[in-house]
């Protein structure tokens, strides 16, 4: 994008909306905080409305090593967005056939053993400006809920805070996760989509791939966004985002769900 701290147009629909840039003053955002300005980990959000089925789950397999997502056409004088990353090596094949597959439904609290992670949601809309929503808390992340659910068909998007005036934030270790490693989310419905990480990339904030993280591409993923890369002390903001790229492998149903919590409760 030309203009990171600007909005693009679109339609009135915001599933037809072209893009929707979070506004970071300069790369970053802050917030009074009872008159206590904090340095946020908002990234530079651009949005693009998935396309494809929203409504709709199912399990696919992730991008085979080496292909690529498709990457929007750059508009007159924008820039060229980052090329799409391959999925990583090794990254084990999900299931052909899993079902059930989960319908629409609030994720309620994000697992990732690898980091150490385990906490509640929030859910993240447009502001009243048309810009990307970001969580008030630092020790939680949100989800864009006008996107689809985890489990469902579609780029499912959490955004999350690297870091705070007071220290690590809850994606701070985002950056460390490799090809392979788990993603749980629990949903409201008592389901728990298991999510395997293809790969994590880095992009400057000018470049995002808002297509490539937001829009559909055939197949259940869950996409992870903080803030990354070198900190600018000059405008207290990082200069990049880091987006941790996830596909569907699992569907666990409430009923099962429940059982296998009860089970780890009663040893």
């Amino acid at each position: 994008m030309s203009d990171p701290g600007r909005c693009a147009g679109g339609s009135k629909r915001w599933w037809v909306a072209a893009v929707v840039l979070l506004l970071i003053a300069a790369g970053s955002f802050t917030v009074g905080l009872r008159g206590y300005q904090s340095v946020l980990a908002g990234p530079v959000l651009p949005w693009v409305a998935p396309s494809g089925v929203i409504g709709g789950s199912q399990v696919a397999p992730p991008p085979a090593a080496g292909d690529d997502l498709p990457a929007p056409p750059p508009a007159a004088g924008d820039r060229v967005p980052a090329p799409p990353p391959a999925a990583g090596d090794g990254v084990p094949e999900p299931s052909e056939a899993v079902s059930p597959v989960v319908e629409r439904s609030v994720p309620v609290s994000l697992r990732v053993p690898a980091i150490g992670l385990a906490v509640s949601m929030s859910e993240l809309g447009l502001n009243s400006d048309g810009t990307v929503e970001v969580p008030t808390d630092f020790q939680e992340p949100g989800w864009f809920r006008l996107g689809p659910s985890p489990g469902q068909v579609g780029s499912a998007v959490i955004l999350g805070h690297v870091d705070s005036y007071r220290g690590p934030a809850v994606f701070f270790q985002l950056r460390s996760l490799q090809a392979g490693d788990r993603v749980e989310v629990s949903l409201a419905d008592g389901a728990v989509a298991e999510f395997v990480v293809n790969t994590v990339a880095t992009y400057p904030k000018a470049q995002f791939p808002a297509e490539q993280v937001y829009a559909s591409h055939g197949y259940s993923a869950l996409n992870l966004v903080t803030c990354g890369g070198e900190f600018d002390s000059q405008t207290r903001s990082y200069l990049s985002n880091v987006v941790a790229y996830t596909s569907l492998v699992a569907i666990t149903p409430a009923d099962a769900a429940v059982g296998s919590l009860a089970k780890d409760y009663l040893g």
